[in-house]
């Protein structure tokens, strides 16, 4: 049995409204990091609060160690809850700030202090108890939101964007910390994010939604490499994926995928999925760090095209340069070529079939 488990879950916000969140089915273990990614609107913070109790679920069921909550207020669910304006008091000290869930449950003073010391001890603010809000910077504002989820000893960890309010650096030393705090609480968490950097870096599983639906579940590297819709394939990875509607042609025993400035030969390991879509156009896609550059303009089994390189986009350890194939903008990342002269002449070629193909109607990866 999954230690959390959303079935059938839906949520209108009127009667005759439109599903935020569309029968989602989900099972999570115990341990997990789990982080639901997706832009803005998909359903992922929404869904959040309807674990915690915050948003009435308006069809379906939520279980956590088999048992459905749904009848439970939020503090009796066993789940903490991080927001991404940390949601802490100004006028009260961090000590106070944390020790208050804990004086709701009219927990003695003594385990009380006990409890605070330990949880501030995990986060690395236990020499700023006697300090307000005010007085602190974001990233240690951010320690006491997470001090005070800890300090209940919750069931489930929940957090909707607690980083985004950080800048770029902290954030980053804000993932790592958080990452530690769930391994050493041996916690379950959800962790709701937009920014693919943060899911790809702290996950065991990714769940990435779109529309209300989870389009994708799967480890990290599994939705990067292995991305199951176009929409994932364009969502998971910077640069996106480039795409090119392309029609497949066949002859003999070869598969070709064409378009303007085009001509793919595509690996035998397609062949039989890719059969039923013979003189049809579909989409194709290659993501921008699996295409090589040939300034010798070597044609390897993987050729795309021969094209000219337009701009030079320098990111310090690599390059991301800019053609055109056909008339489709496409983007490929270097750390060979980073200082390739534009207007260079160039051969592309797909790396060790690197490759993905999607249906037009429905998205869907075709296997």
């Amino acid at each position: 049995m999954s230690y959390l488990e959303l079935k059938d879950l839906k949520k209108r916000y009127t009667h005759n409204g439109p599903l935020i969140v569309d029968n989602m089915n989900l099972s999570i273990e115990k341990g997990e990091f789990i982080v639901f990614l997706g832009p803005s609107g998909c359903g992922k913070t929404t869904t959040i609060r309807m674990i915690s109790g915050l948003e009435e679920v308006s069809g379906g069921d939520i279980l956590i160690d088999g048992e459905s909550i749904l009848q439970k207020k939020p503090k009796d669910r066993g789940v903490s809850m991080i927001f991404q304006s940390y949601a802490i008091w100004p006028h009260m000290t961090v000590f106070d700030n944390i020790a208050y869930p804990l004086k709701l449950q009219k927990i003695k003073k003594d385990e009380i202090r006990q409890r605070v010391q330990k949880a501030a001890e995990a986060t690395g603010i236990e020499a700023l108890l006697d300090r307000y809000p005010g007085q602190m910077s974001g990233g240690q504002r951010q320690r006491v939101a997470v001090s005070r989820a800890i300090v209940i000893k919750p069931k489930i960890f929940l957090m909707d964007e607690p980083l985004s309010n950080l800048d770029a650096k902290l954030r980053v030393t804000m993932r790592t910390e958080l990452k530690s705090i769930h391994n050493k609480e041996n916690s379950t968490t959800i962790f709701v994010t937009h920014d693919q950097a943060e899911a790809m870096s702290l996950a065991d599983r990714i769940i990435v939604m779109y529309q209300g639906k989870i389009e994708q579940i799967g480890t990290p590297m599994e939705v990067y490499r292995n991305s199951a819709t176009k929409f994932v394939a364009s969502f998971i990875g910077t640069p996106p994926t480039n795409f090119f509607n392309v029609i497949i042609e066949k002859a003999d025993d070869a598969y070709t995928a064409i378009s303007s400035g085009l001509n793919f030969a595509i690996p035998r390991s397609l062949n039989d999925a890719l059969k039923p879509y013979t003189g049809k156009e579909i989409v194709m896609g290659v993501r921008p760090e699996f295409i090589d550059v040939s300034l010798k303009m070597q044609k390897t089994e993987g050729y795309l095209c021969d094209t000219e390189i337009e701009f030079v986009e320098p990111q310090g350890s690599f390059s991301i340069l800019i053609a055109h194939v056909g008339e489709t903008e496409t983007k490929i990342v270097t750390s060979e070529h980073m200082e390739i002269p534009v207007n260079t002449k160039v051969s592309l070629n797909v790396k060790d079939e690197l490759v993905m193909f999607f249906d037009p109607d429905t998205g869907q990866r075709i296997r």
